[in-house]
């Protein structure tokens, strides 16, 4: 079987998956307000400043779950891209944080643009890993603990159930992938830094069914419930 190529057009049919997979890429006439991801890791300000939109948005006056929303938001952002690649032609797009930019909309999730595309030379499991995990949710995660206090339990359980989100979506809307999903979705899940953060089991042709053992903190947000993999969900069970 051949490879498809990571083209412009590969990031086209990405993108038109649903919002949390479109990516810019290439020349930008619109380049206001982007900066460079490690901005948001490093620049303590920056974050701050995101979570107080964040905060404004939802309409609560407690930060630990404005970040918690903005973190598993950004998470969900990066593996949607990523999976949505991995599945649809087999390749993954370099992500790291000093080439992939972003800017806070006035509403939905981050935007991302990378200007310039390029692949991680690795198989689709390590490259997902490497680029994903390693490369920005962990440093996205200290930035998150030291700016707001969220657990580190807490944000690895973000991390998974952005996963989890992603591949569900993808068996929604993306039909005849290269790369079946869900095999890789489990493989993610059972390596650090997702290994432990909850339990799964496959519901055949479906996607997994997933529990989380922490809460993303959002049933805090006037007039919000419990997420349908959260711990304190007493309907999801998984063995």
């Amino acid at each position: 079987m051949v490879t498809p190529a990571l083209a412009p057009d590969a990031l086209v049919r990405v993108s038109a998956i649903g919002p949390y997979f479109a990516l810019a890429t290439g020349h930008r006439p619109d380049t206001e307000g982007f900066r460079p991801l490690t901005d948001l890791y490093a620049d303590r300000d920056a974050l701050q400043q995101c979570v107080r939109a964040v905060a404004g948005r939802l309409g609560t006056d407690q930060p630990r779950v404005a970040a918690s929303t903005l973190h598993l938001g950004t998470a969900s952002r990066l593996w949607s891209i990523a999976l949505a690649c991995a599945t649809l032609t087999g390749r993954i797009p370099d992500l790291a944080p000093d080439r992939l930019w972003w800017r806070l909309p006035a509403s939905g999730p981050l935007d991302l643009w990378l200007p310039d595309l390029r692949e991680v030379d690795q198989e689709p499991l390590p490259a997902l890993l490497h680029t994903v995990a390693v490369r920005n949710l962990a440093p996205w995660a200290d930035a998150v603990r030291h700016v707001s206090g969220v657990s580190p339990h807490t944000l690895r359980g973000n991390a998974a159930s952005a996963l989890i989100g992603a591949h569900r979506v993808l068996l929604a809307r993306a039909p005849a992938p290269f790369l079946p999903v869900v095999p890789l979705v489990r493989a993610l899940l059972d390596r650090p830094p997702l290994a432990g953060t909850g339990t799964c089991r496959a519901t055949p042709p479906g996607p997994l069914a997933f529990r989380r053992r922490s809460c993303c903190l959002y049933y805090r947000v006037p007039g919000a419930g419990t997420c349908g993999d959260c711990v304190l969900d007493p309907k999801e069970k998984s063995a």
